[in-house]
């Protein structure tokens, strides 16, 4: 059968499959640390800043989703937020802190990625949906951006790799 690969024996880094089969493998390694990196520093950030994290004030949660509110997709959705916006605020920010480690680590990594796609849908149909032209907002980029780690997970380098692993080696007796 020509067109169809059959040698699947081998392992990644000894070389035998070549640096293009080595470079596909670990393609979304690279996406899955700046992801991780980026919303461990947002949340971080987030929580950090005193001026953020208040309900009224040049720079706050609350007077930046009064000030989205009007071109938001889902205004609805700013309203309940508005509801308790420090407690948005720190819910967001923790959620990105959660969702920054787990993806690090590779943790769980496509339930992660799931919640790091939510966490930039809700921020896009919010805060950059009147973004004109669209792809000056970050949250569309980042939400397309989630898509292959859903689909994927973190099958390599991570924790989900080790805790597959031992499944495996505990279902062989090895345990």
């Amino acid at each position: 059968m020509t067109g169809i690969r059959m040698d699947t024996r081998g392992t990644r880094l000894n070389g035998r499959n070549g640096w293009r089969d080595t470079a596909a493998h670990y393609a979304l390694l690279p996406l899955r640390v700046f992801l991780g990196v980026t919303f461990l520093y947002a949340g971080l950030d987030k929580i950090t800043d005193s001026t953020f994290m208040k309900a009224v004030g040049a720079g706050s949660i609350g007077d930046t989703m009064r000030a989205a509110r009007g071109t938001a997709a889902l205004p609805a959705l700013v309203d309940l937020a508005l509801k308790s916006p420090v407690g948005f605020g720190y819910a967001i920010a923790l959620g990105e802190l959660a969702v920054g480690i787990a993806t690090l680590l590779g943790l769980l990594g496509r339930l992660a990625a799931l919640g790091g796609a939510l966490i930039s849908l809700s921020l896009w149909l919010t805060m950059s949906w009147a973004t004109t032209p669209y792809y000056y907002g970050n949250d569309l980029a980042y939400l397309m951006a989630w898509l292959p780690l859903i689909l994927a997970g973190a099958p390599y380098l991570s924790l989900d790799a080790v805790r597959r692993a031992r499944g495996r080696r505990g279902a062989l007796g090895y345990l």
